[in-house]
């Protein structure tokens, strides 16, 4: 008896309209800004009538919502665990996906303060899962004290230093999306950064 071959996966399948609803709101959200993505643009983008549109989501502050907590990007922390590897380097690779995450994400997180009903839902959302802006500062935080636990580290202010450098990326993240450009030499960047708090003397 034969066994007839698998059909392959067909990778080009189109999404599911619910996600390509959230796609196109992230897409115009980030390009246009929260004001010019009307249900009506979501729609168009997505390929689908508004009528499928709220067939997902009861409104367009709920695609909003989910797109905050869904299409966000991620916080890549990934570097040298604690002990292993140099400390001035897993902090500038700390540092350095710190630049990219508020690079990525500065746009469309400062259109939740575009509408106080669409802040607080979003602000609910993130208690609800234990996570937020306060985030970032806090896996540095961590990550300092357990080097200082390790010995590798001399008694520092560990909550100071990570604010420093969590906001000096954000800081950076602001600037470039003002001025419509990548930023600059990023890895250098977070060289520099890590040098200037001078954790090893």
């Amino acid at each position: 008896m034969v066994t007839p071959a698998s059909t392959p996966a067909d990778h080009t399948r189109t999404p599911p309209a619910r996600e390509r609803i959230l796609d196109a709101a992230a897409v115009i959200m980030r390009r246009d800004g929260l004001v010019h993505a009307t249900t009506k643009e979501i729609a168009r983008e997505a390929g689908c009538s508004e009528a499928l549109l709220y067939k997902h989501f009861p409104d367009k502050h709920d695609i909003f919502v989910q797109v905050l907590t869904e299409r966000s990007p991620r916080l890549d922390l990934a570097g040298g665990s604690p002990g292993s590897g140099a400390v001035a380097g897993n902090l500038e690779h700390l540092v350095a996906n710190l630049l990219a995450f508020y690079a990525q994400g500065f746009t469309i997180a400062v259109s939740i303060f575009s509408s106080a009903e669409l802040l607080t839902a979003h602000r609910e959302v993130m208690a609800a899962r234990g996570v937020g802006p306060h985030g970032p500062a806090q896996i540095v935080h961590r990550y300092l004290d357990e080097e200082v636990g390790l010995g590798r580290l001399p008694e520092i202010d560990t909550d100071a230093v990570a604010r420093l450098l969590t906001g000096a990326a954000l800081h950076e993240a602001f600037l470039a999306t003002y001025a419509g450009e990548a930023i600059a030499e990023p890895a250098s960047l977070a060289r520099r950064l890590v040098a200037a708090v001078a954790l090893e003397g």
